[in-house]
C-alpha cells in the first residue's frame, strides 16, 4: 500500500471550447508513450462530474519527483482567451486562468474532502506549488483548502 503525503491539484490546460475527459486525457498520455495511460487519479469535468482516472493504488504520472506518494486530481480547463485580436487580426493567445465552474468548485471540494478523510496527513497543494514554472492549476490551492490541511 502506498503512503500518501500529497494531494496535488492540476488543470488540463484546455480552452473553454475544448473538452478533456478522463478518456481523452488517457489517449493523450498514451500517445506520449505512457503505458499506463492517464497520469491523474481523478478528473473533474466542467459539469461537476468526477471521473476515475488511474486507480489510487497505482503510482500516478502527474508531478515529477512526487508521484510515488501523491494522488493527482485534474480539473477540466485552465486556459482562457483574453484580450483583443492582435494587429494582424488573429485571435489572442490563450492565457492560464482559473476557469473552474461553480459545479467544478463544489465537486473539487467534495472530492478533496473525501481524500482528506482517507489521507488526513496529506498536504493539499497545486502543481505550481511543487513546480513553480507551471501556472497549473491557476488558483491558490493551499489557500482554497486551508481548512483541510493537516495540523
Amino acid at each position: 500500500m502506498r503512503t500518501i503525503t500529497l494531494i496535488v491539484v492540476h488543470c488540463s490546460a484546455v480552452k473553454p471550447d475544448q473538452t478533456s475527459s478522463a478518456a481523452q486525457i488517457d489517449t493523450w498520455h498514451r500517445r506520449r508513450g505512457w503505458k499506463l495511460g492517464i497520469g491523474y487519479h481523478y478528473v473533474v469535468r466542467r459539469s461537476g462530474e468526477v471521473e476515475q482516472g488511474r486507480p489510487e493504488y497505482l503510482v500516478g504520472a502527474h508531478c515529477l519527483n512526487h508521484n510515488a506518494h501523491s494522488i493527482g486530481v485534474c480539473y477540466e480547463g485552465g486556459l482562457d482567451i483574453r484580450g483583443p485580436l492582435d494587429p494582424k487580426g488573429r485571435l489572442p493567445k490563450q492565457e492560464p486562468a482559473d476557469t473552474r465552474t461553480q459545479a467544478q468548485k463544489a465537486a473539487l471540494r467534495s472530492l478533496i474532502e473525501d481524500l482528506h478523510r482517507r489521507y488526513p496527513r496529506a498536504l493539499i497543494v497545486g502543481h505550481h506549488d511543487l513546480y513553480p514554472p507551471k501556472p497549473c492549476p491557476c488558483f491558490d490551492v493551499v489557500a482554497t483548502y486551508r481548512d483541510l490541511q493537516p495540523e
